[in-house]
């Protein structure tokens, strides 16, 4: 079992479930550390119940992540195979987003590994589940962060450009808008019009002396300060711009969060159990589901429609 890619609070139910379950069914559980790259390196370790205690509540991952681009060349995952059979590991859970899975189906189809993946991202923007572990906390950390900055839009009468990760995918922005009351939602989803935007402030300054206003990393103006840049002169607003970031990804997981990686988790084991790989765990409608790897990146996962409605609807 491995975490790979960028982190995601829930990471640590999730390895904690697979051990368990593993345990529970009479397997040997061995993590891999920093990802790709420590299992090009052999830094594997042996895993029992209570190495895995105390963390669901972490954010993070015990296991750490990183990066690698020797993984990237057949040489690297050839190397990274070699130091799998020597420990005589004959299945792998792993846990990360498209980038992780991408290494996942190389491996597989090279050197046939059995591998399980697990959809560990806060973007939520993998095709076979409805949510990704981590999603929730991000989301709920970035809503708690706007209500603040709302305090001072308020004392102030200033409008603030907030912007939130989703680099391809505006799940998160559209969920802290509608959570956090904003006046506007910008997504790489659909095109923002500026000039636009710049008449519905003008308008709207009339009314309310501040505004807060959600933008997606990915979104095709440029992000918060490419957009803000734009809309400057015209609005009538004193702004700030504050970039979310990393912050969205640490802290402790939400329950939403911990339960689903638990049960994500133990679903991979079973996954193995029966022979399956190179498949996804995904939670579709509150039931457990299995996706193939390749689909997860290759097929799109749509913004819920109702959601984006309600987002435009409630910013008038």
């Amino acid at each position: 079992m491995f975490t790979s890619g960028g982190d995601a609070p829930g990471m640590n139910a999730c390895v904690r479930a697979v051990v368990r379950a593993g345990l529970y069914n009479g397997c040997e559980v061995i993590g891999i550390q920093h990802g790709y790259e420590g299992m090009i390196e052999g830094n594997f370790v042996d895993l029992g119940a209570r190495s895995v205690s105390n963390i669901i509540q972490r954010g993070g991952t015990i296991l750490r992540t990183a990066r690698s681009e020797a993984f990237r060349t057949p040489e690297g995952r050839a190397r990274a195979a070699e130091h799998l059979q020597k420990a005589g590991i004959e299945g792998l859970v792993a846990i990360g987003g498209d980038g992780t899975f991408h290494g996942a189906v190389l491996l597989n189809e090279e050197h046939r590994f059995a591998v399980v993946g697990v959809p560990g991202t806060i973007d939520n923007d993998l095709f076979g589940t409805d949510f990704t572990i981590g999603y929730d906390t991000a989301v709920n950390t970035a809503m708690e962060a706007i209500d603040k900055i709302r305090d001072t839009a308020a004392s102030h009468d200033r409008l603030f450009y907030v912007e939130v990760m989703g680099r391809d995918a505006g799940f998160i922005a559209v969920d802290v808008g509608i959570s956090s009351g904003a006046e506007y939602v910008a997504i790489p989803e659909t095109r923002t019009n500026v000039q636009a935007l710049r008449e519905y402030l003008e308008q709207y300054k009339k009314v309310k002396s501040s505004a807060i206003i959600i933008v997606a990393e990915g979104e095709e103006e440029g992000g918060a300060f490419s957009l803000a840049e734009k809309i400057k002169d015209t609005a009538g607003y004193d702004y700030r711009i504050c970039v979310l970031g990393h912050i969205q990804r640490g802290g402790s997981p939400t329950a939403r969060d911990r339960i689903l990686a638990s049960r994500m988790g133990v679903a991979a084991v079973d996954a193995l159990l029966e022979g399956q790989s190179n498949v996804m765990v995904g939670d579709i409608h509150g039931k457990i589901a299995y996706t193939p790897l390749k689909d997860t990146w290759s097929k799109s996962k749509e913004l819920d429609k109702d959601l984006w409605r309600l987002a435009r609807i409630l910013s008038t």
